[in-house]
């Protein structure tokens, strides 16, 4: 926008510049020109006095070198022959005899081009009659005298014209630009999560206008985030009572390993709840950027896995984890990867039937920048898999929110991976969560599903079919109760 402006002022600077010195200068050339020709009529009317009175060489030739400017050899007289007497000229002729006869002839002043120069041919009567012309030489030098000048002058005067206009404008255009890159720069910075950043309301009418609406508009986004952190921080206080008598409840179910879990599981429920309130309750200013937490995918998935295998053993799941020996670090709190985790794995036991086999694979990327964790059953899959990514496209599906997808979604994305959907070499759906580690560019891993020859390799197969479930197997009421809840 700067150099824009500059541009145009430049442009027009100099179209006016044109427009005023060029005809200025002609004028002047014009006006050089005309003074150099009126002088010389003025020379040639002070000889006509003398040949009104003789033509005689030697007196002639006297009262030329008497008016004569610039020298004797700038004027001549051309006299016609009559009564006898022969036809003379004095002094150095220049204009051709066709021009002088027109002058004699027609008895009209007149200039006439002549090498190096003009000559002035003016008719003079004799005392005879007759008609002489007096022709006065006028070099170019002299009828274009002071002209150079006169268009230095304008040149450096237009030049200086155009100087001072392209820095007003350029000065104009920072005046202009300044607060707009400022406005640039505060939107980005807004968009990055610094919510304190302002902009000063400076510059243009326009810009202090859109300066003041940016400025109510990151009021409003604080004020906004304010009050959803506020309310987050509410709903979870108000899971404290309930969560309470949960774990008054769980201390009275004894020693049993269903009681152990059950306290387990309260506690951790305890934790992430305590989480969900820091985290609302802490007042980070605008341009504070919290450290990045990092977590152990492997452990997670381990974690999470001894979690769910007690529900997927009373309902006669077959079970399989991969690739869960080696450590696999992605920019990730590790309270937000299990919560996802909880979220793929208990969308398996809400969609699919009990005895459906599930696996879990850890598959690092080819070139070592991403990690793959691959979620795939024997159900009957995801029949739209756009809708079900969609925030709460799945919302319609009994026991569904439509959440669940999305948030492990958002979590790739915050890494820059992303999520997918796709049918597994089991025959159910398969959910690849890619998160990016950093570590370089991300390669596509093979199907998680491929053949499985033991221990943790990624790629591990499962039977066509999970097993029967025996006979007898009891399904306890903590399997019954984690399967609904989740």
């Amino acid at each position: 926008m700067r150099w824009a402006l500059v541009k145009v002022c430049l442009l027009a600077t100099t179209l006016v510049v044109l427009a005023f010195a060029v005809p200025l200068g002609l004028v002047v050339e014009q006006t050089a020109h005309d003074r150099a020709i009126t002088r010389a009529e003025r020379t040639a009317a002070a000889i006509a006095p003398t040949l009104s009175v003789t033509t005689a060489r030697e007196p002639l030739e006297r009262a030329m070198a008497t008016v004569a400017e610039g020298g004797p050899d700038r004027l001549a007289v051309h006299i016609p022959a009559g009564a006898g007497a022969p036809a003379q000229e004095a002094g150095r002729r220049r204009a051709a005899r066709g021009d002088i006869d027109t002058v004699r002839r027609t008895g009209h002043t007149t200039s006439v081009p002549v090498p190096g120069g003009r000559a002035l041919l003016r008719p003079a009567a004799l005392g005879t009659g007759q008609i002489a012309v007096v022709e006065v030489y006028v070099p170019r030098g002299e009828a274009g005298r002071g002209v150079a000048g006169t268009w230095l002058l304008l040149g450096a005067a237009g030049a200086l014209l155009v100087v001072g206009a392209v820095a007003v404008a350029d000065r104009l255009g920072v005046r202009m630009v300044r607060p707009a890159r400022q406005l640039a720069r505060a939107a980005r910075e807004l968009g990055e999560g610094r919510l304190g950043v302002r902009v000063a309301e400076r510059g243009p009418a326009e810009l202090r206008m859109a300066a003041a609406a940016f400025n109510s508009m990151a009021d409003r986004v604080t004020a906004l985030l304010a009050a959803e952190r506020e309310l987050a921080a509410d709903l979870s206080h108000r899971l404290r009572t309930p969560l309470t008598a949960l774990r008054l409840n769980a201390a009275s179910l004894g020693g049993s390993p269903a009681a152990e879990q059950t306290r387990s599981a309260v506690e951790q429920l305890e934790r992430e709840v305590d989480t969900l309130i820091r985290a609302a309750r802490s007042a980070h200013s605008g341009d504070e950027r919290p450290g990045r937490a990092y977590c152990d995918v492997a452990e997670a998935v381990r974690e999470r896995m001894a979690f769910w295998s007690a529900l997927a053993e009373d309902e006669g799941r077959d079970t399989r984890v991969s690739g869960v020996g080696r450590t696999v670090s992605v920019p990730v709190a590790r309270g937000e990867l299990s919560a996802v985790l909880d979220a793929l794995l208990g969308n398996v036991f809400r969609h699919t039937g009990q005895g459906t086999a599930f696996a879990v694979d850890v598959v690092e990327g080819a070139a070592r920048g991403a990690v793959f964790v691959v979620v795939s059953d024997a159900g009957p899959g995801i029949g739209d898999p756009g809708r079900a990514l969609r925030r709460g496209g799945g919302a319609g599906v009994a026991g569904s929110t439509g959440l669940g997808l999305d948030i492990a979604r958002r979590l790739a994305e915050s890494t820059g991976g992303d999520l997918r959907i796709g049918r597994s070499a089991l025959g159910g759906a398969e959910v690849r969560l890619r998160l990016r580690t950093g570590a370089g560019e991300a390669g596509e891993p093979g199907s998680a599903c491929a053949a499985h020859g033991g221990g943790h390799r990624a790629g591990g197969a499962l039977p066509a079919s999970p097993p029967a479930v025996p006979a007898g197997r009891r399904r306890g009421s903590l399997a019954r109760s984690l399967g609904d809840g989740l």
